[in-house]
């Protein structure tokens, strides 16, 4: 029943792509336009994930798994070509740390305290969330070192520094390569817990999804938040400005937060079925797909747009994702949680939000 409220309360959101191209047309102005696209993005990334999960069901484990992995964050990844498009670099790396901290500190948080109110105490698969945590922590690496270079030097030429994360990206897209035939391959087996719960809420069986209708809905969706993710960045600026938000917080805090709620009404109701693996999974994958796999992609892109994006971030930022990381490989390497980790993960978001919220703004970062 909690699925089926959460999944109508998201789909009632889809009123607002009508209104949001309608304040564009007819020029009800930027802050309405802003907050009625980031509303209409929401059950979109909503659809295209119940689409995707569909399709998968027909083309089997693998390359279903690898259609997830793929289609995971589409909504993340396109707000990020459309912004980088429109020159919005920082918005688009404040964009990447931001949803590596939501999901890890945000989502997961949500989870385990809801979760653990119901059940008291849950557990998970200790191995898998080690796993993810060592990836983590070498995405963690791989993002710091451009940074590191540019701070710990008299300042390296935009060229140099671009050629730099161009071939750190295309070594973590090579790691993440490798961790999706680690998962989905060589030790499919350490996950099948989280697949098995999944499927235990399937179809029934001998019944298959119509691979056309989610194929077009999956079409749709994408085009329909490329749609609505250019309404949303070209009233970006003046809509911050009014509302007297920077682009750090608006990148940080808000961006990840209109991409990831979808993942996040996911995670937090699978937890509360006592479905803890199949949530962390959710949360921590995020993650990974975010710093193994968008933030590279996006890098990329930014050579082929000839738009000077690197991954040299904002110290801070990386400060913040260096704490959400430590947090939560903390709160997630014995393979159970309650109520009060939970609760620790949510504080800390809160710490980085505020801190975000009354960071003084600096040159390229208005």
């Amino acid at each position: 029943m909690l699925k089926l409220d959460t999944n109508t309360i998201i789909s009632s959101l889809l009123i607002f792509i009508p209104i949001s191209i309608a304040a564009h047309f007819l020029g009800w102005g930027s802050t309405t336009i802003f907050i009625t696209s980031a509303l209409a993005i929401v059950p979109l990334a909503a659809w295209m994930g119940t689409a995707t999960e569909e399709i998968a069901v027909v083309v089997g484990p693998n390359l279903g798994g690898l259609m997830n992995a793929t289609f995971g964050n589409a909504t993340e990844l396109i707000i990020g070509i459309v912004a980088l498009k429109a020159g919005l670099i920082d918005v688009v790396k404040a964009s990447i740390t931001g949803s590596i901290i939501s999901n890890l500190l945000l989502v997961m948080g949500f989870a385990m305290l809801l979760g653990g109110i119901r059940y008291k105490e849950q557990s998970f698969t200790p191995i898998v969330a080690r796993l993810n945590a060592s990836a983590m922590n070498l995405a963690v690496i791989a993002i710091l070192v451009p940074t590191a270079v540019d701070v710990t030097s008299n300042g390296i030429d935009e060229p140099i520094m671009q050629k730099l994360s161009g071939a750190v990206a295309i070594v973590l897209i090579l790691v993440y390569g490798l961790t999706l035939l680690f998962s989905m391959k060589t030790h499919s087996y350490l996950y099948d817990v989280g697949l098995a719960e999944n499927e235990e809420e399937g179809e029934e069986p001998g019944e298959k999804p119509n691979i056309l209708l989610w194929s077009g809905v999956l079409l749709a969706c994408t085009l329909a938040v490329a749609l609505e993710s250019e309404l949303l960045v070209d009233s970006l600026e003046e809509a911050t400005t009014y509302l007297g938000l920077s682009a750090l917080f608006t990148g940080v805090i808000l961006v990840p937060i209109i991409g990831n709620a979808a993942e996040h009404a996911t995670a937090v109701t699978v937890a509360m079925k006592n479905k803890m693996d199949l949530s962390v999974s959710v949360a921590v994958g995020s993650s990974l797909q975010i710093a193994l796999f968008v933030a590279p992609v996006l890098v990329l892109a930014g050579l082929v747009f000839n738009q000077p994006m690197d991954l040299d971030f904002n110290p801070f930022e990386l400060v913040a994702v260096t704490v959400a990381v430590l947090i939560a490989n903390s709160v997630s390497s014995d393979g159970r949680s309650d109520w009060l980790e939970g609760s620790l993960l949510l504080a800390a978001y809160v710490v980085l939000a505020l801190a975000f919220f009354f960071h003084p703004v600096v040159e390229g970062l208005a």
